[in-house]
């Protein structure tokens, strides 16, 4: 009997050690616990793999009071279920289960596909950030694709269904939810060794690594059909318009391949990617400034080729002329510059606001903002330049009109003879 009762503790310790393994296994067979992490500008998502469930947490970076922070499993917002929290007024933190048909708040789903749990002893929220845990059952995903989003404002209310001001900050990061996590620290005494239990490290940009999705693409290929075609093609036209029509008198053909031959095509294109990347983002609502203004300046160039083809095929001679030349003409030269101005701010609302907005890849390097302001010095100066022709223009076209009354007057008079 008493070596049967010397025995009991090490029985105890072995079903002890057994039982723990089977309530939390976050370890993998070598005995690391997996998971991942990564961060955005306002906050960072982390998954630590609990068996059957996984425990996500998000936090925030920036000192300050947090309004709402959220996540969502999938790869755009429109479909995809999310896990929206907030801290209240009374300490209290609110789950809210969610999803979205498009581009718009979403909306409390009464029977999630899976349930989340908030760790109320592990979320915390104070003046200075925020740190939010759940726990939901795990799925057979190993690499997840996930969208996150920061808001400054808070709900205001404890309703799961409470409204939400539009985020701050979004974007989509990659979790690889089979890499191995180290013990963060251990402690020993005489008869033991503990670990600090596995916490995931953030590990990198996920931008980098991450695959371009269908709609960046699409986002990519329309900003860049529309720098072509408004940045460079619409400009040359006009400086071609401005340095040869006093040199050659087939400056108009290539002035107007270059506006509508070439650039047209290249600006409906962009225009299409618009829509389309519009339709690939599952957005059904009102259209945004950028989009709004897109389409405005797509009206007035569809308007501009009219008017220079209309200038150019009917001439109308009753309208008076300012030196020499029809108001039309100094409506046209006039739009097309208004035009090149405000495509060039329109590319730079582009990549301010809406690759940051839409393109969940944070903002463009500096270097394109650069280049922005280089180009749009450069433009004035080799348009001011061509200005120098000007009084060798008038005098030609003086010329030209004397030469034609000349030889009007010659054929009126041989008819009367």
């Amino acid at each position: 009997m008493v070596p049967l009762l010397s025995l009991l503790p090490l029985l105890l310790s072995v079903s002890t050690s057994s039982a723990s393994s089977q309530v939390s296994p976050i370890y993998s067979r070598d005995g690391a616990a997996t998971g991942d992490k990564k961060c955005g500008n306002s906050m960072c998502v982390a998954a630590v793999v609990n068996g059957s469930t996984v425990e996500y947490t998000l936090s925030s970076l920036a000192s300050g009071s947090v309004g709402w922070m959220g996540m969502g499993f999938g790869q755009i917002m429109a479909g995809s279920p999310m896990v929206i929290m907030w801290p209240n007024w009374d300490g209290t933190i609110t789950i809210s289960q969610r999803q979205a048909s498009s581009e718009v708040m979403p909306e409390v789903v009464a029977n999630p596909p899976r349930i989340a749990t908030l760790s109320n002893d592990l979320s915390t929220s104070s003046s200075s950030g925020a740190t939010f845990v759940y726990t939901i059952p795990a799925n057979s995903d190993t690499k997840q694709s996930v969208i996150y989003a920061f808001g400054n404002i808070n709900p205001n209310s404890a309703d799961q269904a409470a409204t939400l001001q539009e985020h701050s900050d979004m974007g989509t990061l990659t979790l690889d939810l089979t890499k191995a996590l180290a013990t963060t620290g251990s402690s020993s005494s005489d008869n033991s060794t503990t670990s600090t239990p596995a916490q995931p490290v953030d590990s990198g940009d996920d931008s980098d690594d991450t695959p371009f999705l269908p709609y960046q693409r699409t986002i990519v290929a329309h900003a860049i059909t529309s720098t072509i075609g408004f940045a460079l093609l619409l400009p040359s036209g006009v400086l071609l318009a401005r340095y040869l029509r006093t040199f050659t008198p087939s400056w108009y053909t290539g002035h107007w391949i270059a506006q509508f031959g070439i650039a047209g095509p290249v600006i409906i294109a962009g225009v299409a990617l618009a829509v389309r990347a519009r339709d690939q983002l599952h957005a059904t609502g009102k259209l945004d400034d950028h989009q709004r203004a897109g389409f405005a300046i797509f009206a007035l160039y569809l308007g501009q080729c009219f008017l220079g083809a209309f200038i150019h095929w009917v001439k109308l001679p009753a309208i008076p002329r300012i030196m020499g030349r029809s108001p039309q003409n100094y409506t046209h030269a006039l739009l097309g510059l208004v035009i090149i101005c405000l495509g060039m701010y329109q590319i730079r609302t582009g990549y301010m606001t809406e690759w940051p907005r839409y393109g969940n890849r944070g903002d463009v390097p500096k270097g394109v903002d650069v280049l922005w302001i280089v180009w749009c010095i450069l433009l004035p100066v080799l348009y001011a330049v061509g200005l120098a022709f000007l009084p060798k223009q008038y005098r030609q076209e003086a010329e030209s009109r004397k030469g034609a009354m000349r030889s009007s007057s010659e054929f009126e008079m041989n008819r009367a003879e």
